[in-house]
Order: structure tokens, then sequence, then C-alpha cells
């Protein structure tokens, strides 16, 4: 949607989870805003949050120099602040009370007479970006996730570092698993989409790669290990997301978190399986969960230049009335789409990806 109201003064906050590469977005939003088109550039604390407590303050040139390859985001973020179902407390009986502070946003927004808000998130912030952005607070998205599971656009930055992270972590494991004659299970992020574990399983060459969305049989998986061993190679290397679940089966819930949008944590299903595979075969088996290594760190270049392009294009759209929409990259090209069709919405990995063919192809198994 095209608005020709002028962005003058621009809030920009980071949800969610954190990501490599938020710190090079926030650098090319405030540098490009400032000295391309002299904005007023604000930061908002801890995502939403931010503005739910009123904590906004002015970001100057020197407040994101040398940022560009720094892990984490210098604003802070969370990922139990939903403006529409907020947690105010606990009653007697412990259960959290939510509230819609949905006002309470908009508000603070406007007494900072913020304009626009750059608002870099997932799904959930996209979803949150939509409750506020129907209040008249005009939004633009930048799309972070080291899931890779934003509908609308091929890649997001965060997600090329955690394959690399995941990669480096399976080649580690190999050497160790060959030198003890081990299965080897390395659990990795991705909720319901398996794009990291595909990426990083065929990267690392993995025997056995298990994805939320192709359901697994414990017998073939558990046959696959004990092949290996009888045909002299002493060891298996599977790589597994934290989503992945056996046919007719169900996930691996680590814990509920009662006060966030997204209560349900995922993980633990390596150790599971590990236990289940060394009952069933004999043979030594051990897991290793990566959990929040994959989310933090140096970001890789590539993640870098994409997260420097978003910041820039995501201004660009601010400046030309372009709200309400968020950044994209469709066909290898910077476009953008309504912030409608990200919101609540997950790309999970198709059955049929090219990807998954040449794995299969070079040996390795999904489980199925």
């Amino acid at each position: 949607m095209k608005n020709e109201r002028k962005a003058c003064r621009i809030g920009v906050l980071t949800g969610g989870g954190d990501c490599p590469g938020l710190n090079a977005v926030i650098r090319a939003v405030v540098k490009t805003a400032i000295a391309q088109h002299n904005l007023a550039v604000f930061g908002i604390k801890d995502g939403f949050l931010g503005l739910i407590e009123d904590r906004v303050n002015p970001l100057s040139f020197d407040d994101v120099s040398n940022i560009l390859g720094k892990g984490g985001t210098i604003l802070g973020t969370s990922n139990k602040a939903d403006p529409v179902r907020y947690c105010v407390g606990h009653d007697g009986k412990g259960d959290p009370i939510f509230e819609d502070v949905t006002d309470r946003v908009t508000q603070n927004a406007r007494r900072h007479r913020l304009d626009a808000i750059v608002c870099i998130g997932g799904d959930g912030t996209m979803s949150a970006a939509s409750t506020i952005l129907a209040q008249g607070i005009p939004v633009v998205g930048i799309p972070k996730t080291i899931d890779n599971d934003l509908v609308s656009t091929e890649i997001t930055f965060g997600f090329d570092t955690a394959v690399a992270t995941a990669t480096e972590a399976l080649d580690r494991i190999r050497t160790t698993a060959s030198s003890h004659h081990r299965v080897m299970l390395v659990e990795m992020m991705g909720r319901n989409a398996g794009w990291i574990t595909l990426h990083a399983g065929a990267a690392s060459g993995a025997d056995i790669i298990l994805i939320p969305e192709i359901g697994y049989y414990l017998d073939k998986v558990c046959a696959r290990s004990v092949e290996r061993s009888k045909q002299g190679r002493a060891y298996t290397l599977i790589a597994v997301s934290e989503g992945a679940k056996p046919v007719g089966g169900e996930v691996v819930v680590d814990r509920i978190v009662h006060e966030s949008p997204d209560p349900v944590r995922l993980g633990g299903v390596s150790e599971v399986l590990c236990e289940q595979i060394a009952q069933r075969t004999g043979l030594e088996c051990r897991a290793t969960i990566l959990g929040h290594v994959q989310r933090g760190g140096t970001p890789t270049a590539r993640d870098r230049v994409l997260a420097t392009q978003f910041g820039h294009k995501a201004v660009e759209m601010l400046v030309r009335g372009e709200f309400n929409r968020t950044v994209a990259v469709q066909d290898g090209q910077l476009t953008s789409v309504p912030i409608e069709e990200v919101a609540n919405l997950q790309r999970l990995v198709p059955t049929n990806d090219p990807l998954i063919q040449a794995c299969r192809a070079t040996g390795a198994s999904f489980g199925d």
C-alpha cells in the first residue's frame, strides 16, 4: 500500500528470537535513514515490549558503528511481548493473565511522534505488527529467522549462519563418531520446518536426515545404522530436526511457556531416538542438542550482505510510502509483500525439494 505521507521519524525494533545479522540490519536502517534521507531514528528496546513499557531512545550514527559483524541485537528482543495477548500477571493458581495492550503500544508510538516502525522479525513479529498497523501505525517488516520458514520470501538472514554452525558441529561430531564407532545424533532447531537440518545434513554428508516434513520409521533408522555397521562403516551420523516425528507419532515437547504467544517449545527428540536405537540395535549411541548455539555468534558474510540489503530496502520503502509491507526475496530479487501474507504462516520444506532428491541420490536416508 502506497501512502503519500512522508515518514520523518521512524522507530526500529527486533522481535522474537535472536538471530545472526540483526545488528547488520539495524546498522543499515539507521545509516540509510540518516545519511540518505535525513530521518530521525528511534530504537525500541526488547521488541514490542519497548512500546508496551515506553522504552524508546534516539539512535545515531555512533550508536550503530562497528556492529556489522556483531552477534545478537543492540536493541534487545523478546518473544513474549505480543500486544494482543500480553501477560500482565498470574492468578491465584499461577496461571497467566493476558490483556490486549494494543492501545498502550499505539499511544506510546504516537507519544514519540513515530511516523512509521521498522519491525525486524519472524512470523510472530509480523503478526504483532499487523495488529498495530490496523490501529493506524504504518509498518515496514524485515524478515528474520534462522529457520528460513517465512512464506513469500526465498531466504531470511540468519539462516546461512545457522546452517554453517550446524554443519561445523556435524563435521566435528563425525570424527568422534568414527573414533568410537558410535551412532551419533545431532539435533537442530527449526520448529516445524526442516530447512536447517536438511541443508546442514546435506553439507556434512549426514547418513540419515530426519526432518518434520517427512515422518520416519524407527525400524528403518535402526536398520540403516546396523547396515552401515555390518558394511564396515562403524559409525552413523544422524542430523535430526527438533520437530522430527515418527510416522503416526507426535513431536517431543521440551516444555510449555504459558506466558508466550508460541508456548510449545520443542526439543529432546534426539535423546529419545538415541535410547530407542541403542535398545533395538545394541549399538552405542550419543545425542548432542545444538540449541541456542545456532542463534548466536558472528554472522557469515552472506548474512551480513543480505541483512544490509534488507535494511536499506526497508528505508527506501518507507520513503516511498510503501507501508504495511515486508521486504522479501523472490526469484533472487528484492521485492516486498503485504505483511498479512507473512503473519502466522510457515514455509515448510516441500517433500519433492531438489535438495532432498540430491541427498537421496547420494546415499542419505530420510527414515521413510
